[in-house]
């Protein structure tokens, strides 16, 4: 299987997961906000459902250029409490439903984690501005999005971070176990290369511009994720077919020495959008964090201990 293939597995797991066994809901709306050099990105916002609210959630989504607006109200169904907004990347629509391998030339290129993280950064903060609040900020990332929290939590300075299906390793490295997995190592080399060499930015390979790859070799999480001062709660299936068990074991394992609270969930039986036969992990999330919110003091980990 080709590393294309895996990334547009990934974009179609996730729609197929956040379409499944959740409670149809109503209040996300779109909304533009300014992101790097006022380059306008569309979002999605719904205030919390019932009150009173307890949470604010700002959630980073995975790759591709598809956007959740046709599936956010499901996606968040038993998120109650919240206030949600839905940051997209730059040339994604919020009502797109495209293909991971039918993003348009446009995107490809100017798809990249920096520049992904500066639209992110400077969208939060103005909606941070025009919606100020006194409840707990949470930073939530969605597979690659997983990849953006710690240094949007080093500027926004949130509650907690949630990493949904994100290994926590650096992507070079997540990368590279999941090539290896799935027999492909030959065409990760290749990749490596590639990327080394002196092709042009904007030359496409994998799906992808060599500035995307370009950027992602070098791309810290692991680190900045250990250090950081911001409690962190790791959900992910155990049947992921995106990500392999051992690059979460191995965070896992590290996060051990971390300063700040560290909980790793994992999900039996569930796969890369946490869904399994007859759960819903994603709902379940959800309730844990409505719980949590209620009595915010309370040790991060006690309630994600009681796993479905």
């Amino acid at each position: 299987m080709s590393l294309r293939a895996v990334r547009r597995r990934l974009a179609c797991a996730l729609l197929l997961a956040a379409s499944a066994g959740a409670l149809a809901g109503t209040g996300f709306t779109p909304l533009a906000l300014p992101g790097e050099g006022g380059a306008l990105l569309q979002a999605l916002e719904r205030p919390a459902r019932a009150a009173p609210e307890r949470l604010r959630l700002i959630v980073l989504p995975g790759s591709g250029c598809a956007g959740m607006g046709a599936i956010a109200d499901r996606y968040f169904a038993a998120l109650l409490h919240a206030r949600v907004l839905v940051l997209h990347k730059r040339g994604v629509r919020a009502d797109a439903t495209t293909a991971a391998h039918e993003c348009p030339p446009d995107f490809v290129q100017q798809d990249a984690h920096p520049q992904w993280q500066a639209d992110a950064l400077a969208a939060a903060r103005h909606w941070l501005a025009e919606r100020p609040g006194s409840t707990p900020l949470v930073l939530l990332g969605i597979s690659e999005g997983a990849e953006l929290l710690a240094p949007l939590a080093a500027r926004l300075q949130p509650a907690a971070l949630v990493l949904v299906a994100g290994s926590g390793l650096d992507p070079v490295e997540a990368g590279r176990l999941q090539a290896q997995r799935l027999g492909a190592a030959g065409a990760w080399e290749a990749l490596a290369r590639a990327q080394a060499g002196s092709g042009a930015d904007t030359e496409v390979l994998e799906g992808r511009s060599l500035r995307y790859w370009r950027a992602l070799w070098r791309w810290p999480v692991q680190e900045p994720l250990l250090a950081g001062p911001w409690p962190l709660v790791q959900v992910w299936g155990e049947h992921d077919a995106l990500v392999p068990q051992q690059a979460y074991a191995r965070f896992r394992a590290l996060a051990q020495a971390r300063g700040a609270p560290y909980c790793a969930v994992a999900l039996p039986g569930a796969d890369h959008g946490l869904q399994s036969p007859g759960r819903d992990g994603l709902q379940w999330l959800w309730g844990r964090l409505e719980q949590w919110a209620r009595a915010p003091a309370q040790p991060w980990c006690a309630v994600f201990r009681q796993i479905p």
